[in-house]
């Protein structure tokens, strides 16, 4: 099993959120990223040349951006929820 990390801005990010939505996120955190993180599913996928993270969790309209730092770490860097074909971080649109 891996241990699930998240940075400092990944925590601000998720504290952007209601609560109900933190607790959705952070349960699909431990369930799809606990184990094998580094398979591509219908969820997660690795993502070409992105200046947040090398991959992607899919939660609904929220998108966890992590990385495996360590053989067992995976490491949280940014949350952030898609609204039609834009990605917002802590309300502010990003580009990708």
């Amino acid at each position: 099993m891996y241990e699930i990390l998240l940075t400092p801005n990944a925590e601000i990010d998720l504290e952007t959120f209601a609560v109900y939505e933190q607790r959705v996120i952070v349960d699909a955190m431990e369930a799809h990223l606990a184990a094998e993180p580094f398979r591509e599913t219908k969820r997660r996928k690795q993502l070409r040349s992105n200046p947040l993270a090398p991959w992607e969790l899919r939660v609904g309209n929220y998108r966890v951006f992590y990385t495996v730092d360590t053989p067992w770490t995976v490491k949280v860097l940014a949350i952030g929820v898609k609204r039609h074909n834009d990605l917002y971080i802590r309300g502010m649109r990003v580009e990708l």
